[in-house]
């Protein structure tokens, strides 16, 4: 397994964190390039979610700025599709793991890669590959097996959906957002008349008794309404009280750190709060069936 963190051009300093395994069992091998999520201790990861203003690229669209910022763009250049880093300067995410797949998948010719993450992992992985496909990475697009994201939020506008439903057809590439339940970030940024941020793609829709159905957006994809409060605060009070039962009925593996029960508390009032937690992605992962 390689860890790294890699730098943002904007801030000049390491941020976003990035991990990448190799599984040598599986035939054939199997690389996973998984990005890590928001530390919810971490400023800059804040500010990168936050950061919501547009970075347009002529013919593929609108996208989130602060997640392109976290994945490597470059200041007053955009997205070269080389560049010269001087060798005091820090990697940047696209630009190093682009290169250390080049070299893993050309020891073996039938390797294959994923890509994945979870939250703002989720978006970074969605973006890297889109990155790849707006410098025509033909080699490593061919050798991508598919991209498996949890909790993502929406990305880029409609056009920008579009562009990457086509390229993903193109390269026959498998594309998954898995939904929990009442988790607010998959409904973040906005899908209205001002931020025209859109989803694309199939999404796969894990409801609160590890029931999964395929869908196409969101279950009540904008549920910032009066009508939804009572059903999502009866929701949350029914997790708190399973993250006592799980453990019992399917193994001390399932049982919860105090810090996610403060959460599941806290969603008590903030429902869609602790459905984003990564341990509820897990459970539905294990325990999730149609």
């Amino acid at each position: 397994m390689v860890s790294r963190l890699v730098a943002i051009d904007y801030q000049q300093r390491f941020s976003t964190q990035a991990f990448i395994a190799r599984d040598t069992k599986s035939e054939p091998d199997l690389i996973v390039v998984a990005f890590r999520g928001t530390d919810p201790f971490d400023a800059d990861g804040w500010s990168t979610d936050v950061d919501i203003s547009w970075f347009e690229i002529e013919n593929v669209g609108k996208i989130h700025a602060g997640f392109m910022k976290a994945l490597g763009l470059q200041k007053d250049r955009g997205w070269p599709k080389e560049i010269q880093r001087p060798t005091n300067s820090p990697p940047f995410a696209y630009y190093s793991i682009r290169q250390i797949l080049k070299r893993i998948l050309q020891d073996n010719d039938k390797a294959k890669f994923i890509v994945t993450g979870h939250s703002l992992g989720g978006s970074l992985a969605i973006l890297f590959v889109a990155v790849l496909m707006l410098h025509e990475e033909e080699w490593l697009l061919e050798r991508l097996d598919g991209v498996y994201t949890f909790g993502q939020p929406r990305v880029g506008d409609k056009k920008f959906g579009e562009f990457m439903e086509e390229k993903l057809r193109k390269y026959s590439v498998r594309y998954c957002r898995c939904v929990y339940c009442n988790d607010i970030v998959p409904r973040l940024p906005y899908d209205d008349k001002t931020l025209f941020f859109k989803h694309f793609g199939p999404s796969l829709f894990v409801d609160s008794f590890y029931n999964c159905k395929v869908t196409w957006q969101e279950e009540n994809k904008n549920y910032f309404s009066l009508l939804w409060a009572i059903p999502k605060r009866v929701n949350a009070v029914w997790e708190l009280i399973r993250s006592f039962i799980l453990p019992i009925a399917k193994g001390p593996d399932y049982k919860e750190t105090w810090f996610l029960r403060v959460i599941r508390v806290i969603g008590l009032v903030t429902p869609g709060l602790a459905n984003h937690c990564a341990q509820d992605y897990v459970n539905a992962t294990r325990l999730g069936s149609f």
